[in-house]
């Protein structure tokens, strides 16, 4: 499964896209996590199973999801992303993929 994290500038989510990479390796996940700049994911959406938009920006959300036609879109939970909690992630992005489906 390939995730695309949004920011600012892909910074704040690197954090927890390494912490989300390590999820997978020790769950034996397939998962490749990668941190962009909101603004970047235009042009590479499309290589992607779910979008992630870090809390900070879900004024975002809209745009993305305008962009990203037949992706899933959503932003991630503060909690959550605050505290790096990948299995509360991950169980939404399972639920995001099947409820695309």
């Amino acid at each position: 499964m390939k995730i695309l994290l949004m920011c600012a500038n892909g910074l704040s989510t690197g954090i927890l896209m390494n912490k989300m990479n390590d999820w997978g390796k020790k769950n034996g996940v397939e998962l490749e996590v990668r941190a962009v700049p909101v603004d970047d994911c235009a042009g590479i959406y499309k290589e992607y199973d779910c979008l992630l938009i870090g809390p900070q920006m879900a004024y975002k959300l809209k745009e993305v999801q305008k962009i990203a036609i037949g992706r899933p879109v959503a932003t991630i939970n503060p909690q959550d992303y605050a505290l790096g909690r990948v299995d509360n992630i991950m169980k939404c992005v399972n639920e995001l993929i099947k409820e695309e489906k």
